[in-house]
């Protein structure tokens, strides 16, 4: 196994015999990920889980696999399904630009007739532009829960903002579907109406997830928000201590209100294959991640 050092990131070669796994995310399907770990270094990051099947021993954000697999031969048999591309690790790290993984995921999948669902915080998806637009049905989408880059900067070491919306926009206007996902939504510091009419002009859908505290970057969060916003710590408390939802169901209401001004469908845990009307995106309502995990969209929800 190849291994070595670059940027105080630690690399490796690692084999595997099948790419794709079956989804338990809420748009169901296929998921696949060209990388173990994830260079972006999320601090709220779920995915960091994997650290446990993988036996990295390494902090979060600070190793990266590089997977090696046979061909997608029989891409054919993926026809009709979604397969999401970074489900766990984006895709489009900066390491792709060496390594083209992603790319190369890609073109096994040109023709297959699968419904390609790409999740990202980076720009370097403009590079793949030319393959995209011969995907058939394709959608990228951009994980944008703030235009503060000073907030930005503290949760991870993705591009900037700036450099996300300028990505997002070349995708739209390359006529490629494009989602702005919202998430997570931090209590009182992600301003989800001011990036909804920042991007609503160059994107189909947006995706609102709550964030979700558990594991061990709770505390670090909640241990963040005590020192960098002092006076939203009781709402934090309330909601990831004696697990108060209110918060969130007036954010729902929100946000349907906020379609309804608009002129905009809202839809609750559904993902309609479409172009929006410009200026007019689909506004989706996942929070409650716990409730549509697994749900594949059907709009029902497992309520606890």
């Amino acid at each position: 196994m190849a291994e070595m050092m670059e940027n105080d990131i630690l690399i490796r070669d690692v084999e595997t015999k099948n790419i794709m796994t079956k989804s338990n995310l809420p748009v169901g399907g296929y998921s696949v990920n060209p990388y173990v770990g994830c260079t972006h270094g999320c601090k709220y990051c779920y995915a960091s889980f994997m650290k446990r099947f993988t036996g990295h021993t390494e902090p979060w954000g600070t190793f990266l696999d590089v997977k090696h697999w046979r061909e997608i031969k029989n891409s054919q048999k993926y026809r009709g399904q979604r397969v999401v591309i970074g489900s766990v690790t984006d895709g489009y790290l900066p390491q792709e630009e060496q390594f083209q993984n992603t790319r190369k995921l890609l073109e096994q999948l040109k023709g297959s007739g699968a419904e390609i669902l790409i999740c990202t915080k980076s720009d370097l998806v403009v590079r793949d532009i030319d393959l995209l637009r011969e995907m058939g049905k394709v959608t990228v989408s951009w994980s944008i829960n703030t235009l503060d880059e000073d907030f930005r900067r503290d949760m991870d070491k993705a591009v900037s903002i700036e450099r996300r919306l300028c990505a997002m926009k070349q995708v739209y206007d390359a006529g490629i579907r494009t989602i702005c996902f919202i998430a997570p939504v931090f209590p009182g510091i992600t301003d989800f109406k001011a990036i909804f009419h920042r991007v609503k002009n160059q994107c189909d859908l947006v995706w609102l997830e709550n964030l979700n505290l558990r594991g061990g970057f709770k505390q670090e969060i909640l241990d963040y928000i005590h020192e960098k916003y002092p006076h939203l710590i009781n709402l934090y408390q309330a909601i990831y201590q004696k697990g108060d939802r209110s918060y969130f169901r007036d954010l729902e209401q929100q946000a349907e209100q906020l379609a309804i001004e608009s002129g905009c469908p809202f839809v609750d845990n559904e993902l309609p294959y479409s172009l929006a009307e410009p200026g007019h995106p689909v506004i989706v309502d996942y929070f409650y991640h716990e409730e549509v995990r697994g749900s594949e969209n059907t709009g029902k929800r497992k309520r606890t």
